[in-house]
């Protein structure tokens, strides 16, 4: 079986440890002074992708991102965690960057890099959207396999173990394929300080989006507020469970 290119799609997002506040205006939450790092199942994809060129089934893996400037720093903790080289399409401060442009950009990348497979996180924990896989793979027609808890490449095929509600499905996709990465594929591996070093002379791309199909104008998808959730009341001690379900009852819970 011949060495595969893989794409891994990355995002830059608030770090998962940061409690998030609302911006002024409640449009959107804090973004300035905050600290970003790659999306969780971002580096779960991308560790899958660095396995497999170290298993020799892979011979080169490209981290892509669409964002602004800042990005880049998400790109070289992804070239320190194993990627061979990376592209930014860069996007100006306030540009439309949700799944619909994400997916449009790679699919302009995978059409200039020649990809026989592209690995992404299932989601962001910023948005939650879940969706770039699938758009990818519609504008693509390549076949796709979400929600990956193990992948196992074959001649012209990858195998795909995923969850669903009844237990697990295993899937035979074809080659050229999207997949995207639950929580359970692998746990990624952490940046040492030498591989860090290291990924400042890898080299990175930066491509204006538009260059790759991107569409300029407004969004289609505008958030119009942003709220906190109210704080949670008190709790109560009760004395016996008899007293525990006339409160219930009282409350309208049961």
């Amino acid at each position: 079986m011949a060495a595969l290119r893989v794409l891994v799609g990355v995002k830059r997002v608030i770090d998962f440890a940061v409690k998030v506040r609302v911006a002024p205006g409640g449009g959107s939450v804090q973004t300035q002074g905050v600290k970003h790092s790659l999306n969780p199942f971002c580096e779960i994809a991308l560790e899958e992708a660095v396995r497999l060129r170290e298993a020799g089934t892979a011979s080169e893996v490209i981290a892509a991102s669409l964002g602004t400037k800042a990005c880049q720093e998400t790109l070289r903790t992804a070239l320190a965690m194993g990627a061979d080289r990376a592209v930014l399409a860069e996007v100006a401060e306030g540009a439309p960057a949700g799944p619909r442009e994400v997916a449009t950009a790679l699919a302009g990348l995978v059409k200039k890099l020649q990809p026989q497979l592209v690995l992404l996180g299932k989601q962001a924990i910023d948005d939650d959207c879940n969706q770039t896989g699938q758009l990818l793979a519609a504008i693509l027609d390549w076949p796709q396999g979400t929600f990956a808890s193990r992948v196992q490449l074959e001649s012209g095929a990858v195998l795909v173990e995923r969850e669903v509600d009844g237990g697990l499905e295993t899937l035979r996709l074809r080659l050229p394929a999207v997949l995207t990465a639950d929580l359970r594929l692998n746990e990624p591996r952490y940046a040492t300080l030498p591989n860090i070093m290291k990924a400042k002379k890898k080299p990175l791309e930066v491509l204006p989006a538009a260059d790759l199909g991107v569409p300029a104008g407004p969004p289609r998808l505008k958030v119009l507020q942003v709220q906190e959730p109210p704080p949670r009341a008190g709790g109560e001690k009760v004395e016996s469970v008899e007293s525990l379900l006339g409160k219930l009852r009282h409350a309208g819970r049961i």
